[in-house]
């Protein structure tokens, strides 16, 4: 087993770290030459999209177009392990649920269909068609598609997106929980009523003409390392950028780019921050609208700092939100944001003194009960000095998984707009179903409580990514049947129905073979850029089958003959798929030749334009009180005795959403473990214990059940003083299913109430 350590990390991101990562990751997974000859074709025109992050590729002018995370996933897929019936003939489901989840994916590439034998508590295989046959048994046997779950991961390409969505709709729901119900649902939410589109409005060429970057609850050097690229260009050229975040991110100060030589060869790096605001965990909020107050009290004082000309035509509300923000007192801005009134002034000073401003914001915003708010509030910044709509300035939610922008727009969605379905009836001749179906929580609840029998999902790992993990597992084990399409083994296939099918399939990175001829599919990154990908490696299994062609099969096998859409016609030639995409989304006019552009087409973005599609045709101020009674407050209130802290689940640097890579995280400093929780050296002395002790983390609810996560080693860290941070999935047991962000359902699980005690079992 490595050694389990706790040492401070001095060195930048990237740099002689990354490299030395690069290597240990393709020699773990037997791939030296394979896998570096693999990444060479990584983001280029004529390769596959990297199945990790949905960062935008630059112009290509490098040959190297890939991070260390990047190279992570990459490894994993192209790996030369095999998890096949042999695998599965010597490991009971009951043996395997006992391994980590690392052990558990780390076993290599799946190579058969499976399916759970109940009399042995094995899986074994069997045949695609008797596979396919037995899930259209179960669907149709339902006595409403409703109590059927389809659920989407951000890695399934448009072109099997598309046909997911139309096969589903036919057989009768719209039960498309998805992988944006748990991270940037909020940023939809919150921008489609505002300025009218639910995607980020910037393109990758803005940030070379910012003059600041705002960066809010982001950690780049890990979730998305090639932005890092971004900001260290712009730092360069002279350009301010500005983060908030609870915790001191080695990616958001230093980076070191492998590419230059010259820092490499001098061991140097580049800063990226210029001013680092650690607020209080949940505090986004409170601090932009204390921005927000400096910036009106100097148009106030001094005129001529906001964009009249730009308010005058384009937005409505402002004096609605002016009210608002008059009468937040700083001393309320200072409490809940956890800064001070003199960083929150200084913070909007760098915003008054650029002509443009990009904003940019990940799941540290998202996963919050107020995120609908805190989002808006930040568009609301923007919109003061007109950066909305031109060049070097805009909104970027940075999104997660490869594709999870594209499948929203693929239509997997629990709430489609009425156009869309009216669309779909109109190219197919049948009639959708009109009801919302259920999002990601609400599916969880729904087969917890018996109205779901069947759930069928499209990559992902259900069972370790949602919250309140027990129930969550309780719910998938009510089911009749559970579905996995899936290249590896994961903990959500241990976690099954009474009967229940592993259905592996091909890999980003892996020749497509379709009647002959190699197919390419096409993702849409963070910046609505929608590009082709066309795998490299001979498959891994011969028994592979492709996800569109998984979807084109079940929906024959489900519909059968009172379906008009030619199933296996679109399974064969992808072209077809995206003639079919063409019909139904006017925006994808002329598909087929725009993807066949090296680099692809931007999809139009109406408020990048400066219009409107909103309900008064307008940008619209939203103004919202800073939160006073979270489940935070609420807990501290009733627990006086007790130090009630706010606990945010995170990743480590060997990690990809639920994805473990490794056992370390070098940036932090950890390694060879992952049971840790960050909390101020100050919070360690209050509870009258050391660093390094071991604890139990108990949330602090109203509900009356008791949720724990037990054993994890205290690690001092710069936090602020009350909040703590852990890994996930290892805390998801802490976030309960009712802990959501207002209008979006999404899982708070950065802003738990928790309480520690020392652990019964030290070291």
């Amino acid at each position: 087993m490595k050694e389990q350590k706790i040492e401070f990390y001095n060195g930048p991101a990237g740099g002689w770290g990354a490299l030395n990562s690069v290597k240990n990751s393709l020699l773990a997974q037997d791939i030296p030459l394979k896998g570096a000859k693999t990444l060479l074709s990584a983001n280029q025109p004529d390769g596959f999209d990297c199945p990790g992050c949905a960062w935008p590729d630059r112009n290509h002018a490098s040959t190297f177009e890939f991070c260390e995370n990047g190279v992570k996933a990459v490894a994993a897929e192209a790996t030369a392990r095999r998890a096949g019936p042999e695998f599965f003939a010597q490991h009971t489901v009951r043996e395997l649920a006992a391994q980590s989840d690392f052990w558990l994916e780390d076993q290599g590439r799946l190579t058969h269909p499976m399916v759970y034998d109940a009399a042995t508590d094995h899986y074994r295989p069997l045949e695609w068609d008797a596979a396919f046959a037995l899930i259209a048994r179960h669907l149709n046997a339902l006595p409403d598609p409703d109590q059927a779950i389809f659920y989407t991961s951000g890695r399934t390409s448009n072109e099997a997106a598309f046909l997911y969505q139309l096969f589903v709709r036919e057989f009768g729901t719209n039960n498309f929980p998805d992988c944006s119900n748990m991270c940037h649902e909020p940023s939809g939410s919150a921008m489609r009523p505002q300025i009218g589109v639910g995607k980020g409005t910037v393109e990758l060429v803005d940030f070379e003409k910012a003059d600041a970057i705002f960066i809010f609850g982001q950690n780049p050097g890990t979730n998305h390392p090639r932005m890092l690229g971004e900001l260290r260009a712009a730092h360069k050229r002279g350009a301010r950028i500005v983060s908030f975040n609870p915790l001191r991110e080695r990616g958001l100060e230093r980076f070191a780019d492998p590419q230059d030589k010259l820092e490499m060869a001098t061991f140097g790096s580049t800063p990226i921050s210029t001013h680092y605001l650690q607020l209080r965990v949940g505090g986004d909020l409170a601090a932009v609208k204390g921005m927000i107050k400096h910036v009106l009290e100097q148009e106030t004082a001094h005129g001529n700092v906001l964009d009249h000309a730009f308010i005058a035509e384009h937005t409505t509300g402002l004096n609605a939100l002016e009210r608002s923000v008059r009468d937040e007192s700083w001393q309320v801005l200072e409490q809940e944001s956890g800064l001070t009134e003199a960083q929150m002034r200084g913070a909007a000073d760098v915003y008054i003194g650029a002509d443009r401003v990009i904003a940019c914001w990940g799941m540290g915003i998202t996963q919050h009960m107020h995120s609908v708010a805190t989002i808006q509030m930040i568009v609301n910044l923007l919109l003061l000095r007109g950066n909305l709509g031109r060049p070097g300035a805009g909104a970027c939610p940075v999104r997660g998984h490869s594709n999870v922008q594209g499948d929203r727009t693929m239509g997997i969605w629990e709430k489609p707009p009425a156009a869309l379905l009216d669309r779909l009836r109109d190219v197919y001749g049948f009639e959708p179903p009109r009801a919302n179906g259920v999002d990601t929580v609400e599916a969880i609840a729904h087969m917890r409580d018996g109205k779901a029998r069947v759930f069928f999902a499209m990559g992902g790992n259900f069972a370790s990514a949602t919250p309140d993990t027990y129930a969550t597992w309780k719910a998938l084990q009510r089911c009749d049947l559970t579905v996995h399409v899936t290249t590896k083994l994961n903990r959500s296939h241990v976690v099954h129905g009474r009967e229940a099918l592993i259905l592996p399939c091909l890999g980003r990175t892996e020749i497509d073979m379709q009647n002959g001829a190699a197919q390419g599919v096409t993702v849409e990154d963070s910046m609505s850029m929608v590009h082709i990908s066309v795998g490299i490696n001979p498959p891994a299994s011969e028994h592979l089958l492709s996800e569109p062609a998984i979807v084109a099969r079940l929906a024959q096998a489900t519909l059968g003959e009172r379906s008009r859409v030619p199933w296996a016609a679109l399974a064969a030639d992808y072209a077809l798929i995206r003639d079919e995409i063409e019909k139904v989304f006017p925006d994808f006019a002329r598909f087929n030749a725009r993807v066949a552009v090296p680099g692809g087409f931007r999809l139009r973005n109406t408020a990048s334009e400066r219009v409107w599609s909103t309900a008064s045709g307008k940008a619209t101020f939203c103004a919202h009180d800073v939160p006073r009674d979270t489940p935070s407050h609420r807990a501290r209130e009733r627990l006086r005795d007790e130090i009630v802290f706010t606990l945010l689940t995170t990743r480590s640097h060997d990690q990809y959403n639920t994805t473990i890579y490794g056992m370390d995280d070098r940036y932090r400093g950890v390694y060879g473990q992952r049971r840790v929780v960050f909390i101020h050296a100050e919070d360690i002395r209050a509870l009258g214990l050391r660093d390094g002790d071991w604890v139990d983390i108990r949330t602090v609810w109203d509900d009356g059940q008791e949720r724990r996560a037990d054993r994890f080693k205290l690690v001092a860290y710069d936090i602020p003083r009350g909040n703590l941070a852990a890994y996930y999935p290892e805390t998801n047991p802490l976030v309960p299913l009712s802990s959501v962000a207002l209008n979006a359902g999404t899982p708070a699980s950065k802003s738990i109430p928790v309480v520690l005690q020392r652990s019964a079992e030290q070291a």
